[in-house]
């Protein structure tokens, strides 16, 4: 039981660093009040995918707080909330779709690409709250909501396809990263 959670912490602190290394390599584009297109979801859902929910949410909060602490675009407080820390926790409900290692490819594939669907679009949402809380002076004439969706979502489309596509060819050239001991889930988290 102590070696699983040492296992455990050990999964989660190297995903989480990945993730900051991969976020740290980005392209920023044309987001002027943040917002880039980077891998940095990636190590999220796949511990998500590998260990379930709590993993996946644990790893997206450490995530968000590394991203804080290193690369933070801080405009107001409540801001940080919801730009860091809650969107990247919530990234990591994805884990409701974990694949198990019976099913076939093809079902193992639409449920990641469903989870990481559902990480992005929950992220996508705290980021459009907080557009349309704290940037709604960037919208002008256009309706607010309107604005934060697409400014948002303008760089949540294009990381969901290519974290799919990174996810997709990592799990089915190493299908193993997906699936550990389930004896041993029961007691780490």
């Amino acid at each position: 039981m102590k070696n699983s959670k040492i296992l455990f912490l050990t999964e989660l602190s190297i995903m989480a660093a990945l993730s900051l290394i991969l976020g740290l390599i980005k392209f920023s584009g044309i987001w002027a009040q943040g917002g880039s297109v980077s891998l940095e979801m990636v190590p999220i859902f796949i511990m998500a995918f590998r260990r379930g929910v709590k993993a996946g949410v644990f790893t997206g909060l450490l995530v968000g707080l590394l991203q804080l602490a290193v690369n933070p675009q801080i405009y107001y407080f409540a801001q940080v909330i919801l730009d860091y820390p809650l969107a990247f926790a919530l990234s990591g409900l994805a884990g409701l779709f974990a694949p198990s290692i019976k099913q076939k490819p093809a079902k193992r594939t639409a449920l990641m690409i469903t989870g990481i669907f559902l990480g992005c679009t929950l992220r996508l949402l705290s980021h459009v709250i907080s557009g349309v809380i704290f940037f709604s002076q960037y919208a002008g004439k256009m309706n607010v909501w309107l604005y934060s969706i697409f400014y948002n979502g303008s760089f949540m489309v294009i990381i969901f396809f290519i974290t799919c596509i990174v996810v997709i060819l990592l799990t089915n050239t190493a299908p193993k990263l997906l699936h550990t001991e389930r004896r041993s889930l029961q007691h780490t988290v």
